[in-house]
């Protein structure tokens, strides 16, 4: 059996450790770029704020325990979530990654995400 890789299991997300917070970060427009197309009337261009926007969606309505615990941080070029809890970030960021492969799960959420 292959040994677990996080870090390539959450690709292309990155981890990134610093002494007392952990961040998983994303460039932005490098991952599904089509997600946010059908948005476009609205705003949406797939940056990093829609992706907070996406992401805050999924914690409240997927993840509602880890709203404490996760916090976002986006810049227009990069997706950014952070904790103290590096547990908790790598639970949300597997389950994020995974609910963004599911192309109908992803719409629902983009459905009632708020431009930031």
């Amino acid at each position: 059996m292959e040994a677990y890789n996080f870090e390539t299991t959450i690709k292309p997300f990155f981890w990134v450790a610093s002494e007392k917070t952990f961040s998983v970060c994303l460039n932005a427009g490098s991952y599904k770029p089509d997600i946010f197309d059908w948005r476009k009337d609205d705003g949406f261009e797939g940056n990093g704020y829609d992706w907070a926007s996406l992401a805050k969606v999924f914690v409240q309505e997927k993840k509602p325990e880890m709203a404490d615990e996760i916090k976002f941080d986006p810049e227009a070029d990069m997706f950014c979530a952070y904790s103290t809890n590096p547990e908790k970030l790598k639970e949300f960021v597997l389950e994020f990654k995974n609910t963004c492969e599911d192309e109908l799960a992803v719409q629902d959420l983009v459905s009632r995400a708020e431009l930031d």
